[in-house]
């Protein structure tokens, strides 16, 4: 009969300590004012190509892919819900805890108050200063790092697939130029060998002209090993080792107008790298605000019952202790929150410096290949390409030498190749400030242009 009445005590002072310490919990801050970041795997297709594209492949297939298949990626989206589970425990309470006493039982010597007793009773630690708030508000700028690094990440794919599809290409028409080049050198090494059948040329001559269509046909093999390298590249990105499509289709020729580099720079600040500064100071600023609330001591309230076996009485007890703050008052973990804070300000204008240079370099870099490209297209391959055709029909009509028409063909087929790498260059510093700035950049000339 005492057992179960003290059992039933024991339930009913868990219920009083639990619902006071419920009602006198403090709000939380559900709502954070920092701007936040998309969700990883909002924009992401749900369904997933497991073993990549068969056949012909576009650019914005290879990104669906990658943004599927990435393991990077991955890696990021896993930690984002990992510090989401981390505010679920920061808003959890402390547990309660029961204790169990017995005194003096198989004592026949102590009687009255000195005989057996036990004590049931339940201690509850009270949160003070708001840190249970402060903390849930750190887990959730915690969170909102994770998301931001998830977005950086998710730019910087995007860069990689864009400058690999664009290597790609590239590989591609530096074979199929390679191929030319191979056939129009055996249609010289023919025609050579007919002129010197004919007596109208040495014999030299046609040794040259297969010596070069020897090493052309080098060239061509190696086109071939950096069109399968380019494709492995690009699988990568998507996590494939072993790329199934045949081609990528796009156009290199495709060239637009390069934006004022002041406009650029006005947009960088869109920037996930910069953006989320915000959150990081803001989280700074909450673990300080957390470690100041931590110098508050916490409240333990206990609350119980003693039953006295020789009376068969009871008594309630209760009591509440709080430390004393005299040799703790957690100051060496409330400087350095403010070193930490300092610090963060100083990281903030390294990364502003940064960017902002990257974007210089590489705006240098867009401007010179769409400078040479235009350069190249106006004046060097048109008078390339006259200069061959000058130097074969010359050399058909006696009139010029085998040497003169393999360095027009020479002259030719390397500013063919100039006019590829630079159509390469300038699509692949485009992708890079599209990066940096987080914005197509036709967007951005449309717009400019619009003023």
């Amino acid at each position: 009969m005492c057992s179960r009445s003290m059992i039933r005590a024991g339930l009913a002072l868990a219920a009083v300590l639990v619902s006071h310490t419920a009602a006198g919990a403090e709000p939380l801050d559900r709502g954070l004012n920092d701007p936040r970041p998309r969700a990883p795997g909002s924009e992401i297709p749900a369904e997933v190509v497991a073993q990549g594209p068969v056949g012909e492949l576009i650019l914005h297939q290879a990104v669906a892919l990658a943004l599927v298949g990435n393991p990077e990626l991955a890696v990021f989206s896993g930690e984002v819900r990992a510090r989401e589970a981390a505010i679920v425990q920061a808003r959890l309470l402390p547990n309660p805890e029961l204790n169990v006493t017995a005194v003096n039982f198989g004592n026949d010597v102590l009687r009255d108050f000195d005989g057996p007793q036990a004590t049931v009773s339940l201690s509850q630690i009270i949160l003070m200063g708001g840190k249970r708030a402060a903390g849930v508000r750190v887990a959730g700028l915690d969170r909102d790092l994770a998301a931001w690094d998830y977005e950086i990440k998710r730019l910087d794919v995007l860069t990689r697939v864009a400058q690999a599809f664009v290597a790609v290409l590239q590989a591609q028409q530096g074979l199929v130029l390679a191929n030319d080049l191979v056939a129009l050198a055996e249609r010289v090494a023919v025609a050579v060998a007919a002129r010197v059948q004919a007596g109208k040329s040495s014999p030299v001559e046609e040794v040259r002209a297969r010596v070069a269509l020897a090493s052309i046909r080098i060239e061509r093999e190696r086109a071939t090993r950096e069109l399968e390298a380019a494709r492995i590249d690009l699988a990568a990105t998507w996590g494939s080792t072993a790329p199934r499509f045949t081609k990528v289709l796009g156009r290199l020729e495709d060239v637009h107008p390069v934006p004022a580099v002041e406009e650029l720079a006005r947009r960088l600040r869109q920037n996930p790298d910069l953006q989320r500064w915000a959150s990081e100071l803001a989280g700074r600023e909450a673990s300080l605000d957390l470690e100041r609330r931590r110098a508050v001591p916490d409240l333990s309230a206990t609350l119980g019952i003693t039953h006295f076996t020789d009376t068969d009485d009871s008594a309630l007890i209760a009591g509440i202790s709080i430390p004393l703050p005299i040799l703790n008052r957690n100051q060496g973990n409330i400087q350095a929150a403010h070193e930490r804070l300092a610090k963060a300000m100083a990281e903030r204008r390294a990364a502003e410096v940064s960017a902002t240079t990257r974007l210089h370099a590489v705006y240098q870099r867009l401007a010179a290949a769409h400078a040479e490209i235009a350069a190249l297209k106006a004046q060097v391959l048109p008078g390339a390409q006259s200069a061959f055709e000058a130097a074969s029909k010359g050399y058909r009509l006696g009139k010029f030498g085998l040497l003169d028409v393999l360095d027009a063909q020479r002259t030719l087929f390397g500013a063919k190749a100039q006019y590829l790498r630079a159509l390469s260059d300038y699509h692949r510093s485009v992708a890079q400030v599209e990066g940096l700035i987080g914005e197509r950049l036709e967007a951005v000339q449309i717009q400019e242009e619009s003023r």
